[in-house]
């Protein structure tokens, strides 16, 4: 079953991963950590195939905080992709980004919101910038994929310079919601 409307309304190819991919080389990121996710699909496309980057799948998203904890003790700079449900997944490992002051960039796709069909991705959806508030991370809310770019590299000078955490949400008007089958 579709929902009328469900879909982004630009239906032109997405030049925001492109951009947000730029972003991610100029601010020296190596290691993309990530759960595969549609709404990063491009994205991680293309930071699979840059050979300067060193794409690393996880199995839950808390891997992704020691995985680039232990990257910025080695002299790299890292990004965790993810969907906003596995936000709830990371808040425990968070607690080690603010005592041990390691900057953390979070780019999350937003599920939960506008035109959601699965009854199971609102409570997340709907929790993630407030849990994230709470643990003291730096939340940028994107609405418009004109200013992705922009926010994520901001973001990335903010996490980097100051030893933070600092997460982009990527709203699902700008991701577009799914139907059923493309779960």
């Amino acid at each position: 079953m579709s929902l009328p409307g469900a879909r982004a309304a630009d239906t032109q190819p997405a030049q925001w991963p492109v951009q947000l991919h730029g972003v991610l080389q100029r601010a020296g990121v190596v290691q993309v950590a990530y759960v595969p996710d549609a709404g990063h699909a491009r994205l991680i496309e293309l930071c699979r195939e840059d050979r300067a980057m060193k794409p690393v799948v996880l199995t839950p998203e808390q891997e992704g905080v020691g995985l680039l904890a232990g990257a910025w003790l080695g002299g790299e700079r890292g990004v965790l992709l993810m969907q906003s449900s596995g936000v709830g997944n990371i808040i425990n490992a968070l607690s080690m980004i603010q005592v041990c002051g390691f900057p953390l960039l979070l780019i999350v796709t937003m599920r939960g919101e506008w035109g959601e069909f699965n009854p199971w991705q609102v409570p997340m959806g709907q929790s993630t910038e407030p849990c994230l508030r709470a643990l003291g991370v730096i939340v940028e809310r994107v609405v418009d994929p004109a200013q992705i770019a922009g926010t994520v590299e901001a973001a990335a000078r903010l996490a980097f310079s100051s030893a933070r955490a600092v997460a982009v949400l990527i709203s699902q008007r700008v991701v577009g919601a799914k139907t059923f089958g493309e779960e």
